[in-house]
């Protein structure tokens, strides 16, 4: 099967659940409660249950991972991702407010990889109607990452059977 030079994550409501919200919606000071992380009011952020797996599972495939997040609170966000434990997962962190578009074409200079060589995975429908439009293989993430879905990223990405 062939697989991505690079998969690229959304945040929100796809790596992690904020208490249902977005993560520039808490309220810092963030800390470290077990598994989760806690706002100042007390809402926890956690990854979704299958995200360790599959982000270990990118890692042993040698697959290169990155993050694509529009957020306004850029820099809460990458509290978070260091208070989860999965900063150093990330070849490329792309985490500030605008256009996708602009995130990937980041990702793309940085790393020299085809934008037809990217997996990505993103809970809001704009996003994947946008940055599909570049040629990157993109999954909608309803209701948070798990395993079916990230096979499924898998097999789109590899195309049909021959």
């Amino acid at each position: 099967m062939s697989l991505p030079d690079l998969i690229v994550f959304d945040l929100d409501f796809t790596l992690w659940n904020c208490g249902g919200t977005y993560c520039d919606c808490l309220t810092p000071p963030f800390h470290k409660d077990g598994e989760r992380v806690v706002d100042a009011t007390g809402r926890h952020v956690r990854l979704y249950p299958d995200v360790e797996d599959i982000l270990e599972e990118c890692e042993r495939m040698g697959i290169r991972m990155g993050l694509a997040s529009r957020t306004e609170e850029p820099q809460w966000a990458r509290t978070l991702v260091d208070l989860l434990g999965i900063t150093d997962r990330f070849a490329g962190v792309e985490i500030y407010p605008g256009s996708k578009l602009k995130h990937f074409s980041a990702l793309q200079t940085t790393h020299d990889i085809l934008f037809s060589q990217m997996l990505f995975f993103d809970d809001e429908m704009r996003n994947i109607r946008e940055v599909g439009q570049l040629g990157v293989t993109t999954v909608f993430v309803s209701g948070g990452l798990d395993e079916a879905l990230f096979r499924e990223g898998l097999s789109r990405f590899a195309g049909p059977a021959s």
